[in-house]
């Protein structure tokens, strides 16, 4: 369970003070009156930004860890809330989509992949001010539309003053990367629904459909031989197989005297 750390302090400093290892939480928000044992349980490394760590705390009795999350971090999305907001400024002064995942992601991966990294944020960010509008109907943020008229991302500290200024109880309700919400961001979608959809392969040349035709062509089957019929004894009818020992020979052994002995030659 994530909870909101409470700090004034820069991305650089927290890293450069290791402020993780100073942090309390007094209780647990299972237990609050005591009775469990609630204790620390170390910390743990985000990939981004690097060196950067969350403080945990464990409830052996509730079977659930809790991480202090600091204000300017996002949640469960890597990186931190003023550059997600900075991903939603590029996306609305772009000409397209597109052209916003281009910048922001630039050569790193492919431009689809970029694509749905950026729509992936949108729809994150869209989703956390509208369940902050239900929460508290006389928040500052104005109506949204599909490309967030009526909100300045330009200050760069609008999910920055939202996470600070609204109560741990709101957060909880709220999805990522604002809030801290539990819940699965599919809930209530149709199976398949958060697939990504299956792009267009384009057209293929004639020659080269051509091409393929005159290569697969399905080969040539040959008839399957006839086998002779098995060889059956005179006497009994019964089939008889090849044996595999060889036929007995006479060897001498000074005496005069001979006797057949049996060579197995398997």
């Amino acid at each position: 369970m994530q909870l909101p750390l409470r700090t004034l302090s820069s991305v650089d400093a927290y890293i450069r003070n290791r402020e993780w290892n100073d942090v309390r939480l007094p209780a647990c928000p299972m237990h609050p009156s005591g009775g469990c044992s609630f204790a620390r349980h170390g910390s743990y490394e985000r990939s981004s930004p690097s060196g950067l760590r969350i403080a945990r705390w464990y409830c052996p009795e509730g079977h659930r860890t809790f991480s202090l999350i600091p204000d300017f971090l996002a949640s469960r999305l890597p990186g931190m809330l003023h550059s997600i907001e900075e991903s939603i400024v590029t996306a609305c002064a772009a000409k397209s989509r597109e052209a916003a995942a281009d910048i922001l992601r630039g050569p790193e991966v492919t431009l689809p992949s970029a694509v749905r990294w950026l729509r992936r944020r949108i729809g994150s960010v869209r989703a956390s001010l509208d369940a902050v509008r239900r929460e508290v109907p006389d928040a500052f943020i104005s109506p949204l539309e599909n490309d967030f008229s009526g909100i300045s991302f330009g200050a760069g500290s609008v999910l920055l003053g939202l996470r600070r200024s609204l109560s741990p109880q709101i957060l909880s309700a709220i999805p990522a990367p604002l809030g801290f919400e539990r819940t699965s961001p599919w809930r209530g979608c149709r199976v398949g629904d958060h697939q990504h959809r299956v792009g267009t392969d384009g057209q293929i040349a004639q020659a080269y459909v051509d091409t393929i035709a005159a290569t697969c062509k399905s080969p040539s089957i040959k008839p399957p031989q006839s086998r002779p019929p098995p060889r059956t004894s005179s006497v009994s009818g019964v089939p008889t197989g090849a044996c595999k020992r060889a036929r007995p020979r006479s060897t001498f052994n000074g005496s005069g005297c001979s006797a057949p002995i049996w060579c197995d030659t398997s």
